[in-house]
């Protein structure tokens, strides 16, 4: 596999101080290495069906989009909340200083769907643990959650042990 690192850079106190801030728009910007990227998420993928590849908001759609049509299936976008035009079903998480909450529409995953769940980074684990749950709610099965980085010192996978997880790069 190519060397992803190399397309990712560091962004020091943004958004905030003391925060190192991982930018995946030199990635983006290099159709190769954009190539490459998707090849490899779909090099954990062979021999499995997926009818749907859910993306979160809103780093988690560049690559969702992508691997959804590769993967000859439907996108579905999980949201904050008041972004999706209609019906939806929420979950609400726990962050370290209060709560957020994610929406998908109610009619985007059908009972038995075969789902990639992905994002760009796993930090701590809730968003996408909240995701999954939206997406077992509906009936959807959880065939892989993707992401691009693991944060790996914040132990974000402990929240999705029940699931196959993979990351491209891990910090």
């Amino acid at each position: 596999m190519f060397n992803i690192e190399a397309y990712i850079r560091d962004i020091h106190d943004f958004p905030k101080k003391g925060i190192v801030y991982k930018d995946i728009t030199p990635l983006l910007q290099d159709a190769t290495a954009t190539r490459e990227t998707v090849a490899a998420f779909l090099s954990f993928l062979e021999g499995e069906k997926i009818d749907k590849v859910v993306g979160i908001e809103s780093r988690g759609f560049f690559f969702a989009t992508l691997l959804a049509q590769e993967l000859n299936a439907g996108f579905v976008p999980i949201r904050k909340p008041g972004k999706l035009p209609y019906d939806t079903y929420r979950e609400s998480y726990s962050l370290e200083y209060g709560e957020d909450t994610l929406e998908v529409h109610s009619d985007a995953i059908q009972k038995g769907e075969k789902i990639l769940v992905h994002d760009d980074v796993l930090a701590t684990g809730g968003t996408a643990a909240a995701a999954c749950k939206l997406v077992e709610k509906m009936g959807g099965e959880i065939v892989q959650c993707s992401f691009l980085m693991d944060l790996s010192f914040l132990k974000g996978k402990e929240k999705l042990d029940s699931y196959k997880v993979v990351s491209l790069v891990s910090y």
